[in-house]
């Protein structure tokens, strides 16, 4: 396929995203999401994030598999996903679930650095070729369990977690700093929310259901 051919697929890509967002306007309390997000869906070429063989699917408003029984999130849910952050251009992100890369490359173009953990190497290290070859120097990446977060580099501005615990890990609450905000699917297999979680100035956890999700499982110790 040209680039012109992706260029296409991607904007029926944005109308789908902009449609999903209308959809659930009344759960996130507007009707579109932010310009920032969607410049940033704009800008990631997708197609460079999936296996080569799925490269003409690639801006399909679908979940893919990407190997080892992990798939790549639909568009909208990481449109959805990183507008809920509301990342602003000096904000460290912990994102837990790499991939190979995409939503990290998404974060890149709106953080200024993106610390992302993926607990299966192959993809790590697909990822980090990936993300190289896209020119996103901003993102450090980590193998490893995300349970645990990256304690090295904490508190962070914001948290995406790409991967469904039970519950919440007390790890990643812990490192979110003050003021912060997390997504995190949450809850058994067929059961899981998204989780949209505040931290107050003086640490008070909120936390409040968007919609029904399915995400792998997080792997938990």
């Amino acid at each position: 396929m040209s680039a012109d051919d992706f260029d296409l697929l991607r904007r029926h890509m944005l109308a789908e995203i902009a449609a999903g967002a209308l959809h659930v306007s009344s759960v996130i309390g507007k009707p579109t999401l932010d310009e920032r997000v969607m410049a940033a869906m704009a800008r990631v070429a997708r197609h460079e994030f999936v296996p080569v063989e799925l490269q003409a699917y690639a801006y399909a408003n679908i979940p893919l598999p990407i190997g080892f029984d992990k798939t790549v999130s639909q568009p909208f849910i990481v449109a959805l996903m990183t507008d809920l952050l509301d990342i602003g251009p000096g904000d460290s992100v912990l994102e837990i679930g790499t991939g190979l890369g995409y939503h990290a490359a998404v974060l890149a173009q709106l953080a200024a650095k993106v610390y992302s953990i993926e607990i299966i190497e192959e993809l790590a290290r697909q990822a980090k070729q990936r993300l190289q070859r896209q020119g996103c120097t901003n993102v450090a990446l980590r193998i490893g369990n995300g349970y645990h977060g990256w304690s090295e580099h904490a508190p962070f501005d914001k948290v995406l977690v790409a991967a469904a615990p039970d519950l919440i890990p007390p790890p990643l609450l812990q490192q979110l700093k003050a003021g912060g905000k997390m997504v995190v699917p949450a809850g058994l297999p067929d059961a899981q929310q998204l989780m949209f979680v505040e931290k107050d100035g003086n640490g008070r956890v909120t936390m409040r259901e968007i919609l029904p999700v399915r995400f792998s499982q997080l792997e938990e110790p």
